[in-house]
């Protein structure tokens, strides 16, 4: 019942940035954590930066002092803005909205960091 829509991705160079957006149906959507995860081609999906209903955040240390989660109740919306992006932070970002019950994945959006 819940849909997540990723957007924002794209190709840059080593040192820029992107903001990537996750737009969420329902109405119940300020109850909930979400969370920002990406894969690597060849690795396990691993968790970027997660924010709980009360605004807590916290991220993977290889991120820490470079993205930042925040979100928007009233958009239904949460963000990741990365900065000084590493080749290392290549792969496909999901977002991620968890329930007492459930979990909902966004279809996932790209991100290529190479010179």
């Amino acid at each position: 019942q819940v849909q997540l829509v990723e957007s924002g991705g794209g190709s840059v160079q080593p040192g820029g940035s992107l903001r990537l957006s996750c737009a969420a149906s329902g109405s119940i959507f300020r109850f909930y954590a979400m969370g920002w995860y990406r894969q690597a081609p060849g690795k396990q999906r691993e968790m970027v930066a997660g924010i709980t209903s009360g605004g807590d955040t916290n991220y993977a240390d290889s991120v820490k002092d470079r993205f930042t989660i925040s979100r928007d109740n009233a958009a239904k919306t949460v963000y990741l803005q990365m900065n000084s992006l590493k080749p290392e932070d290549t792969a496909i970002y999901y977002c991620k909205l968890q329930t007492s019950g459930r979990v909902y994945w966004g279809q996932g959006t790209p991100v290529t960091v190479s010179s």
